[in-house]
């Protein structure tokens, strides 16, 4: 399974791996200390996010939760329950992706992050995508899904994959909103099944332009 969710270096020349993990493990540092915005105030962790630092497939959530605030870690709640199953259900080892989100630090009462939040976060994505390289960005759910396609609602672009710049972004719905109601997470999995497929050019991207004034969210992908 790696060979199939990890890619050569030789294709878009990235750092080599022990330099990925140094440089991983350098923007960590800074997230941790980070108070570009107000969420670290109230935040026990900062959530950088981790993963394997060749991955060619990146989930990108909205935020840390109640449970990955306490541990560190994204995806370790219920949302991250059901996103582990669908991964080992389509045969993907966790281990062989990176998990990150659009805020590193938690929204208070879990409410959604403001758009300055994401902003002051956007830099450090940036730079994990930056270093990691990914084939395929899959944005969880309508806040991460912004980051990347704005004007698109997930309600009209989840299981989709749109190449943009030389990556491809397959939006899906944010498992949280799957554990809410039984016909999302049918969506959700009938997407999910998709991935693979995705990955491996047996759907072809639909070709699109992103329009926004926002410089840093063009050089994202």
């Amino acid at each position: 399974m790696s060979e199939n969710l990890s890619h050569s270096a030789q294709e878009s020349r990235p750092p080599r791996a022990d330099k990925k993990e140094e440089l991983l493990v350098q923007i960590d540092r800074v997230v941790k200390t980070c108070h570009n915005c107000r969420l670290w105030r109230g935040a026990t962790h900062a959530v950088p996010g981790e993963g394997n630092p060749n991955a060619a497939v990146m989930f990108v959530g909205e935020g840390p939760g109640y449970h990955e605030d306490k541990l560190g870690r994204p995806f370790v709640g219920r949302a991250g329950s059901l996103l582990d199953r669908l991964l080992s259900k389509n045969g993907i080892p966790r281990g062989e992706v990176f998990i990150a989100n659009a805020v590193k630090h938690r929204p208070p009462d879990n409410r959604a992050p403001m758009k300055d939040e994401i902003r002051a976060c956007l830099p450090y994505l940036m730079q994990q995508i930056k270093v990691i390289n990914p084939k395929v960005i899959v944005p969880l759910g309508r806040s991460a899904l912004e980051v990347f396609l704005k004007e698109k609602t997930i309600s009209d672009v989840h299981g989709k994959g749109f190449k943009v710049g030389n990556r491809v972004v397959f939006p899906l719905y944010h498992p949280a909103a799957a554990l809410r109601s039984t016909s999302v997470l049918q969506i959700l999995e009938r997407d999910f099944k998709d991935l693979l497929k995705i990955l491996h050019g047996d759907i072809i991207p639909m070709e699109i332009e992103v329009k926004s004034r926002d410089k840093n969210q063009m050089k994202l992908i």
